[in-house]
This record gives C-alpha cells, sequence and structure tokens, in this order.
C-alpha cells in the first residue's frame, strides 16, 4: 500500500497532498466519569468519544455468551458555522444512519464476550465540525475502547484486550476530477464522489459508505477510491496507536 503523503505525482491542496491526510491529534482518559474516553482533531474537526458500561443487554442478547455495543452520535449547536437547534427529534435520519455505521465498525473490532450481559455504549459528540465527522467519530471511539481496555486491565476485570481487530477510518472523494483523501467541509460539499473507508491495521475492509454524487463513475474510479481509502485508514490508525501507546 502507498502511505497517504508519500504518493509520487501529489500536488498540494492548502498546504498538504491530495493523499495526505490532516494533521491528527489523540488524547486518551479526558472524562473522569466514563469507563473509557478519549478527544480527537483531525485538522479542524473535533470530537470526544465515552465509553459507558450498562449491566444489561437488549432482549435479543439475552441469555447470549456476548455483551452487546451501541453507539450514539450527536453535533452541539456551535460545531459548525451556524448554529445548529439540538437534536430532540430521535427520528433523525443522518444521525441514525452514522449511528448504524459506528455500531457496527466497533463491534467488528472487539470481542464481546468478556462483556457478558452488558451493553457497552459508546457516545461520540462532535465539538466542531470541519468534514469527516464520522470517520473522526470512529477513530475517537477506537481510543476510547483503548482505554477502557487499560483501565479495566489495571483493575485486574480484564485479562487481556478485548480488541481483535483495531480500526481506522477516512473519508476520500473526488474532487474536480482529483481523488482526495480526507475531505474537510469545503472539498466534501463539491466531491462528485466520496467514501467513507473503514478498515483494519492489516488493510482489510469493514465498510465503505458512499458513491457517486452527481453522475455516474466506473468502477475503475471507485476500486482507486477504494484503495486510497484503505491506504489512508491504515495511516490515521497508526497515528492514533503511536499517540495513544
Amino acid at each position: 500500500m502507498t502511505e497517504p503523503g508519500n504518493a509520487p505525482g501529489n500536488v498540494q491542496r492548502q498546504g498538504r497532498a491530495l493523499l495526505e491526510a490532516r494533521p491528527l491529534l489523540v488524547e486518551r482518559a479526558v472524562s473522569r466519569h466514563a469507563e473509557g474516553s478519549a478527544r480527537l482533531r483531525l485538522g479542524h474537526t473535533e470530537v470526544q468519544a465515552t465509553v459507558s458500561i450498562d449491566h444489561k443487554v437488549p432482549p435479543h442478547m439475552r441469555g447470549r455468551k456476548e455483551g452487546w455495543l451501541m453507539a450514539e452520535y450527536s453535533m452541539l449547536p456551535r460545531s459548525t458555522q451556524d448554529r445548529l437547534p439540538r437534536e430532540r427529534n430521535l427520528q433523525n435520519g443522518r444521525r441514525h444512519e452514522i449511528q448504524r455505521l459506528l455500531g457496527r465498525s466497533f463491534r467488528s473490532a472487539l470481542d464481546l464476550r468478556p462483556f457478558r450481559n452488558q451493553t457497552l455504549i459508546i457516545d461520540c459528540d462532535v465539538l466542531e465540525a470541519d468534514g469527516g465527522t464520522r470517520v473522526a467519530c470512529i477513530l475517537a471511539g477506537y481510543a476510547a475502547l483503548h482505554d477502557l481496555s487499560e483501565r479495566l486491565k489495571a483493575a485486574g476485570t480484564l485479562r487481556s484486550s478485548p480488541i481483535v481487530h483495531p480500526i481506522g477510518a477516512v473519508s476520500v472523494g473526488l474532487v474536480g476530477n482529483e481523488l482526495r483523501l480526507d475531505l474537510d467541509y469545503l472539498e466534501d460539499a463539491s466531491a462528485s464522489a466520496d467514501l467513507n473507508v473503514v478498515a483494519t491495521a492489516d488493510g482489510r475492509l469493514l465498510e465503505a459508505q458512499g458513491g457517486a454524487e452527481g453522475a455516474p463513475i466506473d468502477p475503475e474510479t471507485y476500486i482507486a477510491l477504494l484503495r486510497a481509502g484503505l491506504a489512508g485508514a491504515a495511516f490515521l490508525l497508526s497515528e492514533v496507536q503511536r499517540q495513544i501507546g
């Protein structure tokens, strides 16, 4: 795989190459109360993820050998340039779509057998949005799960980490016939095609969400987007792992 930022022929856009991700900063153990937590900044997008343990499971998981995991997503009112109303409507379609993506991604990463009869709840809150919020939430959620694991191991509750597949994520898109990694808001708004790619550290795909925004694209372009996304997701995951230890 080509490492983002080092591909031949890259040209600069606002200080970074086409296949270069924005600067990433992550800190774990940012909440005194949550069982696991992390705050992450990707460019100007900033999110906080917390993990809570609920000592019950939904009805469809009763009697199973493993626990359950669910994710919730929200954007603070001034996470965007214009104030967003607080999301009081629980039927918000975009929010539910993102929550399903987050839940599937985190469940794929974990062995939930150590959490039998328990539910892990990952709350992802967008503090500031400039594109790639769901990607940033996956990266922050992974860091928060790592924090949970380290805390439980230190307390003697877990013998080993339940994270079996470290996961990364990135957005990738086609902007003016240029393939670009890690889109900010303006790039995302003008992209003719875009994907959110979730993948493991060794380049295996968990999910690719997205497609053409206007005219159809050919399969070769889609595959190029996917390959760039796989490389970018692995790179951002390595950055998260390096910073959280």
